[in-house]
């Protein structure tokens, strides 16, 4: 097989299995409310808290805008609070924005870490390793 065919292959099954936990991890989500963009928010707020949207906006998987559109939906459920200081919205969690991360994080870690329950220990870290060396490259390649 040729590298190029191969690299298609590579590319093709990782954003399938990308796909499909995206999928699931929507389903399992659901159950609190919550879509895998809102509670990726939550998450880097209560790690970073305060911090500003444009901070945040480079934290997330999702555009600029759409951190706007969700975070909006987030503070209508009173889950999370934007305060204007001079130029910047800083945003924190409220208290029932801790409350419902503390239920629903050790359910969806555990879902995530479950996703790779097939793989032994040893392959689960040379696929980390894989992984890191590939965002490197990646990195580098778009500077």
């Amino acid at each position: 097989m040729n590298q190029t065919r191969l690299g298609l292959l590579l590319w093709f099954r990782l954003a399938r299995v990308y796909e499909q936990n995206l999928s699931r991890s929507a389903a399992h989500l659901k159950q609190a409310n919550l879509s895998p963009s809102q509670f990726d928010i939550l998450a880097q707020v209560r790690a970073h808290q305060p911090i500003t949207q444009k901070e945040l906006a480079g934290k997330l998987f999702v555009t600029k805008g759409s951190v706007t559109y969700l975070l909006k939906k987030l503070e209508d459920e009173n889950l999370v609070t934007r305060r204007q200081t001079w130029k910047e919205k800083h945003i924190s969690l409220t208290p029932k924005g801790s409350r419902t991360l503390e239920e629903v994080a050790p359910g969806q870690e555990h879902f995530q870490a479950a996703q790779f329950d097939s793989l032994t220990a040893a392959e689960k870290r040379e696929l980390l390793r894989l992984l890191r060396k590939l965002q490197k490259t990646t990195e580098q390649e778009e500077t």
